[in-house]
C-alpha cells in the first residue's frame, strides 16, 4: 500500500497549468475538471496565489467566456492580456479569445 499523501490542491492545480503550452489557453473550469475535487473559483484563487517568479504560466488561464477575468485594480488584468498577446494569442473586438484557435486540449 502506498502511504504517500496526495499533493495539496494548489500544487495539483499548478502541475496542470504548467502543461499549458505558450500560445494556448485553458479555462478555470477546464482546469478544475482535470484536477478534480475543486471548483473553477478555487482554480482562480490558486492563480491569484501563484508565487512571484515561479514557472507557473498563470496568464494562460482565462474565464469560460474567453476573456481575462478582472482582478486587482486592473493592472493585473492588463498584464495578463499583454502576456497572452506576446505569446501570439489574439483577442476579438469584444476582448475574447477564440477557443477553437487558441484553446488547449490536453493529451
Amino acid at each position: 500500500m502506498n502511504d504517500i499523501p496526495p499533493l495539496p490542491l494548489y500544487q495539483r492545480i499548478y502541475a496542470i497549468v504548467r502543461q499549458i503550452p505558450a500560445g494556448k489557453v485553458a479555462t478555470y473550469g477546464q482546469i478544475a475538471r482535470i484536477v478534480g475535487g475543486c471548483t473553477p473559483r478555487m482554480v482562480g484563487y490558486a492563480m491569484s496565489a501563484t508565487p512571484t517568479g515561479s514557472d507557473i504560466p498563470w496568464q494562460r488561464v482565462i474565464n469560460a467566456q474567453g476573456k481575462v477575468s478582472p482582478h486587482g485594480d486592473g493592472f493585473g488584468t492588463e498584464m495578463q492580456r499583454a502576456l497572452l498577446m506576446e505569446e501570439g494569442i489574439a483577442f476579438d473586438s469584444q476582448e475574447r479569445v477564440d477557443f477553437d484557435r487558441f484553446g488547449w486540449l490536453p493529451d
